[in-house]
């Protein structure tokens, strides 16, 4: 049925969406997905882009990031932009690049990081549950409707709760790398 892999695509999209919120949560590693989505206005405020669409960035050792600007004249819009972003970073501008130094994590922040990923994996498991809630009503009307068969609702719904318990330990195992990565010291 196609309501089955119509589920299995909703459930792989709010993976994909977890994994890029996720990306933008600090760990104690430098990492260049911690800043390419930062939005940076530029040219007189009149072009909005994100980070990664205005210059390279790559890691310069475990804890620092190095930021290139494709067009030097940037570089002044990119470190107001950092600095505004809720990451609580202090670029410094070396000549065309800027560099970020990652400080370390204290408790207190790795605590308050492990709660958002907390809040952001809630949030998707509520939306694979809304997706499967919704088949259940489809399942529902369809039989009322005399459109299937007792069967085939039960067979559908059992094969959703597995596909759906399925995505529910991935988002599980996603939780459990998240955490030890902002752990890790």
């Amino acid at each position: 049925m196609d309501l089955v892999s119509k589920f299995d695509t909703n459930c792989q999209k709010t993976i994909l969406s977890l994994k890029e919120d996720l990306k933008t949560i600090r760990t104690g590693q430098a990492n260049p997905s911690l800043v390419e989505n930062i939005v940076v206005e530029t040219y007189g405020g009149s072009t909005k882009l994100r980070l990664l669409e205005l210059a390279t960035i790559m890691t310069d050792g475990p804890s620092a990031l190095s930021i290139s600007p494709f067009d030097p004249s940037t570089i002044q819009d990119i470190e107001k932009a950092i600095l505004k972003s809720p990451l609580s970073l202090s670029p410094s501008v070396q000549g065309t690049r800027i560099i970020i130094k990652i400080p370390t994590l204290s408790t207190e922040q790795r605590e308050k990081f492990i709660k958002i990923v907390s809040s952001k994996i809630e949030e998707k498991k509520e939306i694979i549950r809304a997706h499967r809630d919704d088949i259940r009503k489809t399942l529902k009307n369809q039989l009322e409707s005399k459109e299937i068969t007792e069967d085939d609702k039960y067979r559908v719904e059992k094969e959703v709760d597995n596909t759906s318990q399925k995505y529910m330990e991935e988002i599980e195992t996603i939780r459990e790398k998240k955490e030890l990565d902002i752990r890790a010291v």
